[in-house]
């Protein structure tokens, strides 16, 4: 099952980042995970969000650049090789992650990884035949 995730698009100049976090805080919008690729130009902060039509209406009124995705937000053993052994899963059906960004939470003993994968019903497909847990946003919330 995927899930929704927002891309902002933000000027690499101090202050942008925390400009997009004040919009989302301000909104009283909850950041659930969050990601970060930069270049010398831009970044992308990529953020799985509580309410992410509430948090996409605010960040482009206050005139950021937004996308929405999906990504497959799973959990992993959080033990070592515990991440390698659910990439092998892809390798095994040759399918190509593009990127992942992990965190862990209080409240599993597991890693939580949010993955976006080039065939993204292939790799839900590949996913559920080797029983690896997906989460969904419910998941996410108790989180």
């Amino acid at each position: 099952m995927a899930v929704k995730q927002i891309s902002i698009f933000v000027e690499n100049k101090e202050g942008r980042i925390k400009k997009a976090i004040d919009t989302l805080g301000r909104s009283n919008i909850n950041i659930r995970a969050l990601s970060i690729a930069d270049t010398s130009k831009y970044g992308i902060l990529r953020l799985i969000v509580s309410d992410n039509e509430k948090a996409i209406e605010a960040l482009e009124k206050d005139g950021f650049i937004v996308k929405e995705n999906e990504v497959i937000i799973l959990a992993v053993p959080d033990e070592p090789n515990g991440l390698n052994s659910t990439l092998s899963v892809f390798d095994e059906k040759g399918i190509n992650l593009e990127y992942l960004y992990a965190f862990v939470s209080s409240k599993t003993d597991e890693a939580i990884v949010v993955m976006r994968l080039e065939n993204m019903e292939k790799a839900i497909e590949a996913l559920n035949e080797s029983n690896v847990r997906i989460l969904d946003e419910n998941d996410i919330k108790e989180l």
